[in-house]
């Protein structure tokens, strides 16, 4: 197995990978299949750390892409940190800013992250065909008579 180029610094299940200065064409490849690694690993959570990052074409849009997809079939919590209005934009067109959460800072990155694991979800509602709640239906009869 070969040694990833930007590591991830792993804290439970939570990663974060740093990113490099550019990303394009030609490194996009290699950086989403890093991206792909971290989240085989078994990462609950994935935070990309793009501060360093100034440059980003159409391929890293679409590394980005393929990393969301892989982390939402996993499971996987996936959040960005960018710093560049450059990168943001790039994000911005691409749509990507509405699929993956994009944070100023590592700080605030991290902050959501530890929200999110602390907030404990709660149980989806039962319903009926019909629409209803369980809880709103009426109690069935048992259809015994008492005596």
């Amino acid at each position: 197995m070969s040694r990833d180029s930007y590591p991830a610094r792993w804290a439970g299940r939570q990663a974060i990978v740093t990113r490099p200065r550019r990303i394009e064409a030609s490194n996009a490849g290699r950086i989403r299949e890093e991206l792909l690694l971290v989240i085989n690993r078994g990462a609950i959570e994935l935070i990309t750390d793009m501060t360093a990052t100034v440059s980003r074409d159409h391929a890293g849009a679409d590394a980005m892409v393929r990393a969301h997809q892989r982390a939402v079939a996993s499971g996987t919590q996936l959040r960005l940190v960018v710093a560049a209005p450059s990168v943001r934009r790039v994000l911005t067109l691409s749509g990507l800013d509405r699929l993956i959460p994009v944070y100023p800072c590592l700080a605030a990155a991290t902050a959501a992250a530890s929200a999110a694991a602390s907030v404990t979800p709660k149980p989806a509602a039962r319903l009926r065909p019909s629409g209803k709640a369980l809880t709103e239906l009426p109690q069935r009869e048992t259809g015994h008579d008492a005596d």
